[in-house]
Formats: structure tokens, sequence, C-alpha cells
């Protein structure tokens, strides 16, 4: 068993081989352990695989070797052959996935069978004549990484990916099988189909599969096909007097904000969704967090309260009553930053495009509020969770005001020597990742470009070629907001708040908590550099913020009473 940093907010525990089957069980076992016996510090326990994330808050970790000696303990203590902590293979589930292998569920199933030297029929009989074990779950919510596919079937990646695949759509990739639950870009193999909905977040366990369960497929005509599609989609029967979404009188009378015009990619934005990652969801949030924290601080809210996030351009507002609100971020003209404002209803308040930066924030005294989705009320586009309907806003939108009644007294300003120091031309502080060494040092001493490509999955970089010494083929492994991968164009990654749970790239170095805003506010064209720190400082600096903010929520406080 070995430990492996993942950045400055995370550790691994590598336990087994990533596609070793006999590893599913210790992994479980080690994965309870931890969850029943860990620090207060951890934030989340993730099965992985081969391996069990431990994701912790590092502003809180005050003496690191003792916390990573204490995860130790408690694994080893489960992996005893004597541990009654333990989590038995035989509580691993046993699921059975219906599959039409015909027409245009198929598409790719021609070639593999002629890769493969088979009748099609032969390879949708191999695929459902095998019994497959999850070994993780990542890539996107509720994707699940299928061992055990057949010898004959193993077949290498699509050269070019498909720019969407169906949900539900059955595939081949590499040594592995596995159904997309939502549509997404893809480069596996589409063999069949199935009208199991293998993510749903109105579920109590939104995700179909967990890690380790045993999955069969069982093949269905398209007739069964069309038949379970039409009664596992259909809309929840709604109870007399229920109507779904917001009820527009109850809305008139309450507060709220009208979105005149949207802006760029204008969503609601919290801290994100904890304990989600075992179901592929992403934590997600703003992707400028500590912007978001201070704007809710200033108006009284909790630092969680759900508020807005927009992008290069802003929206335009009209409030149905007087409010507290605080711009923070990028400058987008409209308000005084990092200040308390108050706005009379009526006012339009029209935010422009941003003089620099790339992300501004809107808190409202009381918060919005919309419906949560998993805890959350943050938006996640590619799942269609959170915000508004799982969408970024337009131009009509209405959304519902927390009502409060908080006061500001006095006047006063937030020291400035606290806020990120945002620029088009950052130095962003990194600790290596885990295949640093297969690569040389131009990282550390080149400059990069955003790319246009960029969004809140990944600031894309564009400059020297980096080079791996020595290629091969990884398996996919836990990344974190801040991960810098380098797919095989050698163009490095910087993984944002809504990139998978897993990815398959090497990972070069992994951008440090307290310099994630810098990443945040990164647009097309600016130029960022990266140095490299050591993990003892990236985790005092994040406790110095942490104070920082501290001393604010303290001083804000008094401002409301």
């Amino acid at each position: 068993m070995t430990l492996t940093p993942l950045g400055d907010s995370a550790v691994v525990l590598e336990i087994g081989a990533a596609l070793d089957e006999s590893a599913l069980p210790l992994v479980a076992r080690v994965t309870a352990a931890l969850r029943r016996h860990a620090p207060a510090v951890v934030v989340e326990i993730v099965p992985a695989f081969g391996g069990v994330a431990v994701f912790y808050d590092p502003a809180r970790v005050e003496d690191f070797p003792a916390f990573c000696a204490a995860l130790r303990t408690h694994a080893a203590a489960a992996l005893r052959p004597n541990a009654a902590d333990t989590t038995p293979s035989e509580a691993f589930r046993a699921i059975e996935i219906p599959v039409c292998y015909e027409g245009e569920f198929a598409p790719d199933l021609p070639a593999l069978a002629a890769r493969a030297g088979l009748p099609t029929a032969a390879v949708a009989g191999l695929h459902t004549g095998a019994e497959y074990r999850v070994h993780a779950i990542g890539f996107t919510p509720g994707f699940a990484y299928l061992g055990g596919l057949a010898p004959a079937l193993h077949a290498p990646r699509r050269a070019t990916p498909r720019t969407v695949v169906p949900p539900g759509s059955v595939a081949i990739g590499g040594a592995l099988t596995g159904v997309y639950p939502l549509a997404t870009p893809g480069g596996w193999h589409l063999i069949g189909r199935t009208p199991e909905k293998m993510f749903d977040a109105t579920r109590a366990e939104p995700a179909l599969l967990r890690a380790g369960d045993r999955v069969r497929f069982r093949t269905i005509s398209l007739e069964e096909f069309r038949q379970r599609e039409t009664e596992s989609h259909a809309p929840p029967k709604l109870s007399s007097g229920e109507t779904p979404g917001n009820d527009g009188a109850a809305l008139a009378s309450r507060p709220s904000v009208e979105v005149r015009r949207a802006g760029i990619l204008t969503t609601v934005q919290d801290l994100g969704r904890l304990a989600q990652r075992s179901a592929g969801v992403p934590t997600g949030g703003a992707m400028g967090a500590f912007a978001l924290r201070v704007a809710n601080l200033l108006v009284g809210n909790a630092e969680n309260a759900a508020a807005l996030e927009f992008t290069l351009r802003g929206p335009e507002l009209v409030f149905s009553h007087d409010v507290l609100v605080a711009a923070t971020g990028a400058d987008f003209g409209a308000l005084p930053q990092w200040a308390p404002v108050r706005v009379r209803a009526g006012e339009p308040l029209r935010f422009s495009a941003a003089a620099r930066g790339c992300r501004g924030y809107l808190a409202v005294a009381g918060g919005l509020a919309v419906p949560l989705a998993l805890g959350s009320a943050s938006t996640l586009l590619r799942a269609g969770l959170g915000g508004a309907e799982g969408r970024a806003l337009r131009d009509g939108d209405r959304l519902p005001l927390h009502a409060t009644s908080r006061t500001l007294h006095g006047h006063w300003r937030l020291d400035e020597r606290m806020l990120p120091a945002y620029s088009a031309a950052p130095t962003l502080r990194v600790v290596r990742g885990v295949q640093a060494e297969e690569f040389g040092g131009e990282i550390f001493s080149d400059a990069f470009r955003v790319s246009p490509q960029s969004d809140r999955m990944g600031v894309r970089l564009a400059g020297a070629t980096l080079v791996r010494r020595t290629p091969r083929e990884l398996p996919s492994a836990v990344v974190v907001p801040g991960t810098v991968q380098v797919p095989p164009d050698g163009q490095p990654i910087i993984l944002g708040a809504d990139a998978g749970t897993l990815g398959g790239y090497p990972q070069l170095a992994h951008v440090i908590a307290v310099d994630l805003p810098l990443v945040a506010q990164l647009r097309p064209g600016d130029t960022v550099r990266f140095r490299e720190v050591a993990l003892a400082e990236a985790h005092a600096l994040a406790h110095t913020r942490e104070r920082a903010l501290g001393l604010l929520r303290e001083g804000v406080a008094q401002k409301f009473r």
C-alpha cells in the first residue's frame, strides 16, 4: 500500500493494480474503514482504480505527516485478514442491464466484429456472456468502468472521438466496456444501447452502479427497447394541485430578480456538491470559489449561498425589491468591486464586458432561492443539474430570492491585500504530479497561451510541446480542479471546476488551491507560467488565506448586527 499526494487537497491510497479484480474487496474495505474513522479535515472519500482517494481541506490540516499516518493506520487495520471493520465482497450487488445490439444503436459493431474475425451476432454473444466488475465511476456522472471484457473484443479507442454520444450507449474502449449515462463526447466503440437510466439525480442513489458491483448485459429486441424506454422516461405523475417548476403566482409575491439580458454563460453557482464523486459527479460550483465566498460574506450570507457567475460579458438584471448586493471577481463595470452596494427595486443593473479577467460574481443578500440538486444549487451543464433547470440563464428568466431583513451598519471597505492577484499573465504555483518525471522541464521554463477552447471543464494551453520520455497507456486516475494534464498533442490542460472525476492523461502537476482563483480569470490570449512549490508551502498558503477570510467573516458579522 502506497500513499501519493494528489495536489494539495487530496491523497490516493494505492492498494492494488488498476484492473485487478481481487483488489476490489480490499478497496471497499479500506473505503468503509476510512469513512468511519476519517479525521475532521476530510471532505470526501472515494473508491478509485485499485485504490482510495481521500479529499481534505488544505486550510485545516495542521500536521500533514500525522494526517497521512492516521490514514495509513486505519487502512492497514482494514486490510488485516482478521479485521472486523470490513466490507465483504458478498455485499457487492448483481445488476443486469438490458441492451439492444441492433441497427443505429450499434454503429461500430460491424467494424469491431471484422477486427475480431467474428460474426456480429457472436460479438453480442461474447459481450453478454461475461460477468463484469465495476472498477471505478467517473469521466461523467454515472459512467462505470467495467472490467472483464473478453480479450477478443479488446479494441483501442477511436482515433477521432465522436462529438456527441447518445445517452445509454453501450461501448468498448481498450480492455473495458461501459455505458454512457449522458449525451457527451466519447471515443469508445458503440455496440448497443440500453433503455436504463444509468444516472438520475432524482434517485436517492443517482448512479445505477457502484464500485465493485457485478454486472451482466442481456440482449433485448428493438421492440422491447422502445417499450422500456417509454416506461423509464415517463414524466412523474403529479398529485392533485401540484405543478412542475416555479408557481407563477407564488413567484410574483416574493423577492425576485429578472434577467433582462443574460450575458455570456451566466449560471447559478455555490461552492458545489460534496460526497457525490463516488457517483462520478464533480464538486463543480464556482470556478472562482474565493470570489463567491467573499461576495456572500459582504452581503451577510453564508459563504455557500447561491449566487451568479458570468463570463466575459455580464447580464442586465432588475430586482423586484430593494436589495443589497456585492460584485467580486473580474470587473464588469456595473458596481464598485468587492463592496456591498444597495440596489433599488426596478433600477436596471447593467454589467458590460469584463475590462480584464474572465468571470464575475454577484451575491444578493439572502441568496438565490433555487431548488437544490444533489445537495447543491450549482449548475452542472453537462448533467443538466442545478440552477435554472440545469442550464445557463436566458433572457426573460426570473429567479426567486430568499427574503432577508439584514441591515448594513456603517461604511467600510475591504483590505485589498487579501484579494487574489488577478493577472493576464500570472505565474501559477504548482506541486508535482505523479507523472512529472516522465517529462522535461519545459513547463517551468516556457510561457503558455490560453486557448479559445477553454471552458469550465478545463483551461487549454498552447505553447511548447510537452513530450513524455516513456510513452505508455495509463489507466484513468483520480483528478482534481487544478490538475495539469498532458494529452497526446503535448499541449497542457488545467482542469476546471466541472472536469470529470477521473482522467486518462498523464498528470504533470497540480495548481495549488490558493492559485485556483487566478485560473478562473484566465481568458483566451492570456499567458501563463508555472512555478513549482513544495506541498508544505502550498498548505501554509492555504492556512494564511483562510485566516484572512476568518478575519473578514468576523468583521462583517459586526457590520450586520
